[in-house]
């Protein structure tokens, strides 16, 4: 994540892009890239002050807050500046779906990067806490409780260790999956996230 103590409006070069500077919007947590916009000077600073993203719409030719109509608003987690001053970066927290046809993002078939898929799994075992526990093996993980949930994880770090001691590859990959996910179960059961793994290994590193 960027640093966005360092970005100040003043250093924007609003005369090169008459005015109306291109925002690319990007989910904090995947790197998916949701949509593309514009802001005026105006936009930008309700963007800073409310910490909802704001455009200004060149159809309707006015300020226009993405979310203002549906709900869907992108929440902004940090903002910068390319190396021109021309173009902006927002890094949001999408509330629902960005796209007015329902998708996640406007760019819909864009190819994403394969660790951003870890993200998207995150989400979905988070929407199946309080879930009926017949309803999926997630929910049942969850019904169950920490201590079975940690138990699994200790199993499935095992089996890892253990493909690994006979170079099994095809078992190797299989049981990582299978430690990945029930990891990832753990640490929502205890309201943690895979950003705050990644955010302590950012601090070592």
């Amino acid at each position: 994540m960027t640093d966005s103590s360092k970005f100040t409006p003043a250093q924007l070069d609003w005369e090169k892009v008459d005015g109306l500077m291109p925002v690319v919007v990007q989910d904090c947590h995947s790197g998916r890239v949701l949509m593309l916009g514009y802001m005026n000077q105006d936009a930008l600073a309700q963007t800073l002050e409310s910490k909802k993203v704001t455009f200004f719409s060149r159809t309707k030719n006015r300020l226009w807050t993405k979310g203002e109509s549906s709900g869907h608003f992108l929440q902004l987690i940090d903002i910068s500046t390319d190396c021109d001053n021309d173009t902006l970066l927002a890094l949001v927290e999408p509330i629902g779906p960005t796209c007015h046809l329902g998708h996640v993002s406007c760019f819909n078939q864009q190819t994403l990067p394969d660790l951003a898929f870890l993200s998207e799994l995150e989400q979905v075992i988070a929407s199946r806490k309080g879930a009926d526990p017949t309803s999926s093996y997630t929910a049942s993980l969850y019904a169950s409780g920490t201590k079975r949930i940690a138990q699994k994880v200790g199993e499935e770090g095992v089996e890892t260790a253990l493909a690994a001691t006979v170079h099994d590859h095809d078992e190797l990959v299989n049981e990582s999956a299978d430690l990945l996910y029930h990891l990832t179960v753990l640490l929502q059961q205890e309201g943690l996230q895979l950003s705050d793994v990644i955010a302590k290994l950012q601090q070592r590193h």
